[in-house]
């Protein structure tokens, strides 16, 4: 007998059927013929159900293979930084960082369908990865959620970057929320210039919404990375910069906000100029996910998860491997 058309339910209980019949295929282990006769569905309509369970984010699936790197990187991460919850993605042997960075992404889109929720505020820093991530979300609308963008975008040749407003809407479209945008300078010229910029109430507004933030997303900049941190491949500081954060011992930043190997950023003469939020915000906020890719950014995680610069974590097997073997070297 062939599959008649179903009628299409509102949009929550076609979820609620959805969850149901995941349940009984996941949990309990029927098979679609069984949760057909069971629900009184045709087979194709209990398969479409389990599609949208999916790709909808109403149920995620991670495989735990018990001989496999990522779950073993995974239980170390978890031992050596236990205020962290780390995932570990998995990626093919030789792969190149670019495959790296695509699924740590498609794994961020799947944490955040978990992680956010109506009436929400969260923080986005802007980056290559932080776009990466906006591309691979899964369309959901969310009521009352907003975005907030966590540092400025301008620089001296481009005061609104298309770069960061579209990862910025893009976040914000997906889940039919509202976005705030941020339209500062990334970095100052002159540290009393920002001090007289954050009194302005326009700004203290956005200031106000980062710090009322639930969850903040982000991930670590590097200047070594194979793929620069696009804060550095931009052209938003200059040698004269660069070689100053060297000389103070800077090896990472969050937001463009800097911080050296032990995650502290006391004397930084750069973040006095910086837009991103202060780090106290960082390791103070709610929840927060850091997703990172690359063994370029090895050392900026590294002194990221010593600083307590997260609550979540998500990561490459080979830039997680590359963190643990850090602390061998040194002792730790």
């Amino acid at each position: 007998m062939g599959d008649k058309p179903d009628a299409q339910p509102p949009a929550a209980s076609h979820d609620l059927q959805a969850v149901r019949v995941a349940r009984l295929y996941y949990v309990q282990g029927l098979t679609t013929s069984a949760i057909a006769s069971e629900l009184g569905l045709s087979r194709p309509k209990v398969s479409r159900l389990l599609s949208h369970a999916r790709r909808s984010g109403l149920v995620e699936i991670r495989i735990h293979d018990p001989g496999g790197q990522a779950l073993h990187l995974e239980t170390h991460l978890q031992a050596r930084y236990p205020s962290v919850k780390a995932q570990v993605v998995g990626v093919p042997q030789g792969s190149p960082e670019t495959l790296w960075l695509e699924r740590v992404a498609a794994a961020a889109a799947a944490a955040l369908a978990e992680l956010l929720r109506p009436g929400m505020t969260v923080g986005v820093a802007w980056g290559n990865t932080m776009n990466a991530v906006s591309l691979a979300l899964i369309p959901r609308p969310l009521p009352e959620l907003t975005f907030v963008q966590l540092n400025g975008s301008a620089s001296a040749a481009n005061f609104m970057s298309g770069f960061v407003t579209d990862t910025i809407l893009r976040f914000a479209r997906n889940f039919a929320a509202g976005a705030q945008l941020f339209p500062v300078p990334t970095f100052f010229d002159d540290p009393a210039t920002r001090d007289a910029m954050w009194r302005e109430r326009s700004v203290r507004h956005v200031l106000a919404l980062q710090r009322q933030a639930e969850l903040l997303i982000y991930s670590v900049g590097s200047h070594t990375a194979s793929t620069p941190s696009h804060v550095y491949s931009a052209g938003y500081l200059d040698a004269g910069d660069l070689d100053t954060l060297s000389a103070e011992g800077a090896v990472g930043d969050i937001a463009t906000v800097f911080y050296r190997a032990d995650g502290s950023d006391a004397g930084l003469s750069v973040n006095a100029r910086a837009s991103g939020p202060p780090l106290s915000l960082i390791r103070e906020a709610p929840e927060s996910l850091c997703v990172v890719s690359g063994l370029g950014k090895a050392a900026a995680l590294h002194a990221a998860l010593e600083g307590g610069l997260m609550r979540r974590l998500i990561v490459d097997e080979v830039t997680a491997r590359a963190v643990l073997e850090r602390d061998s070297k040194t002792g730790d």
